[in-house]
């Protein structure tokens, strides 16, 4: 039986023009620039206008994926958003997309988990791709952090920002695209990476309100060691799937979180820093968005080239991990 494999062949991207800096939010919480560099690498982020929803940002990254692929939206046999931020309970924000963009023979729906959820796209995407149900899959994420944020707690408010990416899988040549891909989750301890309130087990109400509980709630320590343990672990499986050994590895897109974490993977792979693309201290931890926002960064600034090995690797509530490499299959000039 021939093997299919499945690569990217567009990708898309989009941040908020409003800029918030670390001296902005040293204004209303009490912390200060060199505070949140110390422990974050953060110095700015984007959020979007309170007009603005979910829906909103991804629709707009997903019709620049569709322009760098060179595709309509008619093409599109299949939409799935990850984001923690969608725009309603129901219907899904994948469906508000699909009527944004009109990708009108297209299925659609959304994932959640957090963080690890484009990855977790990709490789739900593949399959679709693979089976030969769908030809063109459009894979996005997004999120408006900013409007689940509690702007009064000054450990969690630093670190998030708004953003959107996307991307086309479809059918690529042998041996190039997805390689290999390691997905997980630990729900033993989902409960430090939380928004506690909105969902059927505390539906919102009064108290839920004053209590600000629909707001992110997130154990620090916690959530940080398990992502430099779960960084190494997820990186070390997915090259090891490929038949690949750490040396061959030629780009790491990490999830944009903590640039102490991103360190450390580092330190782990024994990657270089010309190895790996951060832009955290532009655009904060923007969950979903993060790893494809950064991928299409590093495309643009030409830092990956056809026939490179790229390791994808992030983490996220729930708790969960994910983690692909891709053998880069598009050149610039595709």
């Amino acid at each position: 039986m021939e093997k299919i494999y499945v690569g990217i062949f567009g990708i898309g991207s989009y941040v908020p023009e409003k800029l918030i800096t670390n001296e902005d939010l040293s204004k209303i919480v009490d912390t200060s620039n060199e505070w949140i560099v110390e422990r974050t690498g953060i110095q700015e982020r984007r959020i979007v206008d309170e007009s603005i929803a979910t829906s909103d940002i991804a629709s707009i990254a997903a019709k620049r994926a569709l322009e760098d692929a060179k595709l309509k939206a008619e093409d599109i046999d299949l939409i799935i958003v990850a984001t923690a931020t969608p725009d309603h309970s129901f219907p899904s924000t994948a469906c508000i997309v699909q009527k944004n963009i009109g990708a009108t023979k297209a299925a659609a729906f959304d994932i959640s988990v957090g963080c690890s959820g484009f990855v977790y796209g990709l490789v739900v995407g593949e399959q679709f791709v693979k089976s030969g149900l769908y030809e063109n899959v459009l894979v996005i994420g997004a999120e408006t952090l900013s409007k689940i944020v509690d702007w009064q707690d000054r450990n969690t408010c630093v670190l998030f920002g708004d953003g959107a990416g996307a991307c086309i899988l479809e059918k690529c040549e042998e041996n190039m695209g997805i390689l290999a891909s390691e997905l997980g989750s630990d729900g033993r301890n989902g409960s430090v990476l939380i928004q506690p309130a909105g969902g059927s087990r505390q539906p919102a109400n009064e108290d839920t309100v004053k209590n600000r509980l629909h707001f992110i709630r997130m154990e620090g320590r916690e959530v940080f060691k398990f992502a430099v343990r779960v960084m190494d672990k997820a990186s070390q499986s997915v090259i090891d799937k490929a038949n690949l050994k750490l040396e061959d590895i030629d780009f790491l897109v990490p999830h944009q979180a903590n640039v102490r974490i991103i360190d450390a993977a580092a330190k782990k792979l024994n990657l270089e820093q010309g190895k790996i693309y951060v832009n955290l201290n532009k655009y904060g931890n923007m969950s979903s968005a993060s790893i494809p926002v950064a991928l299409n960064e590093a495309i643009e600034e030409k830092r990956i080239k056809k026939g490179d090995n790229v390791l994808l690797v992030a983490f996220g509530a729930g708790l969960t991990w994910a983690s692909m490499i891709i053998k880069w299959n598009r050149r610039e000039e595709d």
